[in-house]
């Protein structure tokens, strides 16, 4: 009589044993993310995530009813998640890094379904190491999720084309996933345009066309209240037009991978998987049957996903300003795809030439996870160094006073929010309200000007203030106010970008 473990097909027990190989890959993957993750300063993005998620609900709901509601969902779930691990540094990127996991099996598994094994291992390794990836993988934001959902709905699509007459349920997935993603991310919506571009080039049945417009309708429907809202607060990031975030250096470099050395390599790679299958193409005489389509290529899928979502967002830049380069993080694996593509047409099947591909492309990789490990490497932030700084020279009953004159993103008052154990005992006597009964998420300060009017300063001795700075410049926002009302510098110590003063009297 067969045993149990007889009566699973071989190709069964492949796909199995392949699946796991999948799971390591994405276990390698969080661990390569989370590493070093502690080490960064928090950012100015950071702290409106961890403020947001620190937040009552009632609180949370009327500031998303002012601004971030696009990013609503993920405070929601951060909400949830501090509550469980805490606020640290590591704590709050954790889940950044586990949705990077998710990718990389993804990304793996359409690999292994459009190709094969080894190009699907390739193209594992390569998202797990690509720039765009791992510094997403390190933020407490909500890219990491957005592009773990694109790589879900893009295998949930490869399935369903694969399949003459996929399942409703499948098709049920589908919809559902993109609903939910839009919720996460809302230019994850993008990623149906790409799919779209691959069913038409495939030439699909009309009834697959019908059902995949039923599914993306249905889901979008769905997602007319945050598209609303998105409309209503689109003021937000208004200050994107003033950026020039539109160049080469931003589209070659900028978007996925980080320096110029990598840069080049990934893209000599995707030219090679793109152009050795368009060149073949064109040598074909004799023109190709029409027949029911079974799967598209796995370049058609990575290419759709990597270039549609670019263009709309790169060209809209021209009219509306609503692009920053983090905005295409979820085309990342689809970069990551197209890399394997070309690794294995260099290879032309020899194993080590794949390895030594592969080893270079870590390599040129390696410098921008270094750099993306430092202390300072969110946007320059350096509120740890002045929370400690604060905290080893600071006593009980001191009062803090910060450079307001900054953009709120890049205000030195965030340091007491994200790094609160070095002002523990200080007063902050330019507080106007707390950010958790403000309509916006920061905190509102008065001037040191009107904090003196006030009366706050009357029995102040000892004052610390925190102005920011760069290596050319330092703002003078609060010293010469502080000399008139009789403060005289007593200490100065100088962080990565701010100078905190001692003033007593």
């Amino acid at each position: 009589m067969p045993s149990m473990g007889d009566t699973v097909s071989a190709p069964t027990r492949v796909a199995r044993r392949f699946a796991w190989i999948a799971v390591s890959l994405g276990a390698v993957a969080t661990a390569i993310s989370a590493a070093g993750s502690w080490s960064p300063s928090l950012w100015g993005d950071e702290a409106a995530s961890l403020m947001s998620a620190e937040r009552s609900l009632p609180s949370l709901a009327v500031m998303l009813g002012h601004v971030d509601a696009v990013h609503g969902t993920y405070y929601l779930f951060l909400h949830a998640w501090i509550r469980l691990f805490g606020t640290s540094p590591f704590a709050l990127r954790f889940p950044s890094a586990i949705a990077v996991g998710f990718t990389v099996v993804a990304v793996t598994l359409i690999a292994a379904r459009l190709r094969s094994p080894r190009v699907a291992i390739a193209a594992g390794i390569v998202c797990c190491i690509i720039p765009r990836v791992t510094y997403m993988g390190e933020e407490a934001r909500s890219y990491a999720m957005s592009a773990a959902i694109a790589a879900w709905l893009t295998y949930l699509f490869v399935e369903i084309v694969r399949r003459r007459g996929a399942p409703a349920w499948l098709w049920i997935a589908y919809g559902a996933l993109l609903a939910g993603g839009v919720y996460v991310f809302l230019y994850l919506a993008l990623v149906v345009v790409s799919h779209g571009i691959v069913l038409v080039v495939m030439r699909a049945r009309k009834p697959m066309l019908a059902r995949w417009a039923v599914a993306c309708v249905a889901a979008l429907l769905v997602d007319v209240p945050i598209v609303v809202w998105a409309i209503q607060e689109r003021g937000q990031i208004a200050y994107l037009a003033s950026r020039t975030e539109v160049g080469f250096p931003t589209i070659a470099v900028g978007l996925w991978f980080g320096t110029a050395e990598f840069a080049t390599v990934a893209w000599l790679l995707i030219l090679v998987a793109l152009a050795v299958p368009a060149y073949r193409r064109l040598r074909r005489t004799a023109p190709k049957p029409r027949r029911e389509p079974t799967q598209p290529s796995l370049e058609l899928v990575a290419a759709c996903w990597l270039l549609a979502p670019s263009a709309i967002l790169v060209g809209s830049q021209f009219l509306v300003a609503d692009f920053t380069a983090r905005y295409l993080s979820y085309c990342a694996p689809a970069a990551a795809l197209l890399i394997a593509c070309g690794i294995e047409r260099i290879s032309t099947r020899r194993r080590w030439v794949t390895a030594v591909a592969v080893a270079v492309v870590i390599g040129v990789a390696a410098p921008a996870y270094l750099a993306q490990r430092g202390p300072y490497s969110k946007n320059d932030s350096d509120w740890a160094e002045i929370s400690a700084t604060i905290g080893a020279n600071a006593h009980p009953g001191d009062a803090v006073a910060f450079d307001e004159s900054v953009r709120p993103s890049r205000r030195p008052r965030l340091a007491l929010r994200t790094y609160p154990a070095g002002f523990a005992g200080l007063d902050d006597v330019m507080l106007e309200t707390p950010y958790y009964r403000n309509t916006s998420w920061p905190d509102r300060a008065y001037s040191l000007a009107k904090t003196a009017s006030l009366g706050r300063l009357d029995t102040v001795n000892t004052l610390w203030l925190v102005e920011y700075a760069t290596p050319t410049h330092i703002d003078a926002y609060g010293t010469s106010t502080l000399r008139r009302l009789g403060f005289t510098q007593t200490a100065e110590y100088r962080t990565h970008r701010g100078v905190i003063y001692r003033f007593t009297r």
